[in-house]
């Protein structure tokens, strides 16, 4: 394992940074600088092309923009990013940075927040976090155990995009990484799928991940497709409908139990939203159907939910629903009570499901030596270098 660090203390940016706003929100900069209206949409168009087409680090990079803008410009704003504070290159070639956000005052050091990166022959997807914390309290899950600090906004979010696609060169002109463990190469993106499965619960923070969605998606950007772009949730079922409608994402359900009293133990949301409702709400997921699946992620949790009635029950349960079925193997995390099932246990599960006409992939767990598997993001600076100086 292989691990960056940078200085524990970060300057206050004066300047605000135009990266990760959203289409109104550099309109909304132009006119804070007195730009007449009439430039307004263009010039945000021009801004729009070089921070996520480019990725442009530099104002006087944008040569179709005269010097004398560019100039003001610079006065006035920043393109920074936000800091990567500590990066852990996992065996297996997972990515995990530990980013610190611009602050926002003097007073304000910047949240932190953890983003993986997972490198396969054919994508790259990248799991980002949506919150600082979470506020769940699933019993099964290390990011769990961090108290919720805030939502992070539309531009953080992503910011987190454009940090990764430009530590794996992914923007033109872009340098690759000398490790050889990023694939890239003529036609290859090495972001090219996002999951909302880091830190926080996506949906409690809807408006932000909503707009960053719309960021994420436009094709004269970042341009990553709608269908490569999943939202994985707990389980708020108000919010499940309006993201269907406003933002056309994938969907995953965090789900890890087939009735109400286990998934009451292990996800605590349930007892606010039970099963029941949840099901109908995935029937009725705007765009849902056989080509867009909504995907059940399910932990493999030791004598916990693993038997064979328990998958008998799984195919009962979401019998109707296009679905697909993702096989966790827990993840294991330090003060943990659970334990990962048996392979043997798994593959049965698995043949029982599968058997009943659902995809159903064991997910091969990917960073565990460098805690960024699933449900292992925790984003406490101490406890990661603590845990850095432990392996030296």
């Amino acid at each position: 394992m292989d691990q960056i660090t940078a200085e524990t203390t970060a300057p206050v940016r004066a300047l605000p940074s135009l990266v990760g706003l959203t289409r109104t929100g550099l309109a909304d900069a132009l006119r804070a600088i007195e730009v007449p209206e009439r430039e307004i949409r263009m010039r945000a168009g021009q801004l729009w092309h070089w921070i996520y087409f480019q990725g442009a680090r530099d104002f006087s990079q944008m040569l179709n923009i005269a010097k004398g803008m560019r100039v003001r410009l610079a006065d006035h704003f920043s393109l920074a990013r936000p800091e990567i504070m500590a990066e852990q290159v996992s065996k297996d070639g997972t990515r995990k940075w530990l980013m610190r956000m611009p602050p926002t005052s003097a007073s304000d050091k910047g949240a932190e927040i953890e983003c993986v990166y997972i490198p396969e022959s054919d994508r790259g997807t990248l799991c980002v976090s949506s919150q600082v914390g979470c506020t769940l309290t699933c019993t099964f899950c290390h990011t769990g155990t961090q108290k919720l600090v805030r939502n992070l906004t539309t531009q953080e979010i992503v910011s987190q995009v454009v940090v990764a696609r430009d530590r794996l060169g992914d923007f033109p002109g872009g340098v690759v990484p000398g490790d050889g463990i990023v694939p890239h190469g003529e036609g290859v993106r090495a972001v090219s799928n996002i999951v909302f499965m880091g830190m926080g619960e996506p949906l409690y923070n809807f408006d932000n991940v909503r707009d960053a969605l719309g960021v994420l998606s436009d094709g004269e950007g970042l341009s990553l497709s709608k269908r490569r772009i999943t939202v994985s949730t707990a389980g708020v079922v108000p919010q499940i409908a309006p993201l269907g409608e406003e933002s056309g994402s994938m969907l995953a359900i965090s789900l890890h139990a087939t009735n109400d009293d286990l998934r009451n133990a292990l996800v605590p949301l349930n007892k606010k939203y039970p099963i029941a409702e949840l099901m109908e709400a995935c029937r009725t997921y705007p765009g849902v159907s056989n080509a867009r699946r909504i995907t059940f992620e399910y932990v493999m949790l030791k004598g916990v939910n693993d038997t064979p009635a328990e998958a008998r029950a799984l195919v009962r349960l979401l019998k109707g629903i296009p679905a697909k079925i993702n096989l966790i193997p827990f993840n294991p995390w330090p003060g943990t009570k659970f334990e990962c099932s048996d392979w043997e246990t798994i593959e049965r599960f698995s043949d029982i499901v599968f058997d009943a006409g659902y995809a159903s992939p064991v997910r091969t767990p990917r960073g565990r030596d460098i805690l960024a598997a699933c449900g292992q993001l925790k984003s406490e600076t101490e406890k990661l270098r603590a845990r850095a100086r432990m392996v030296e």
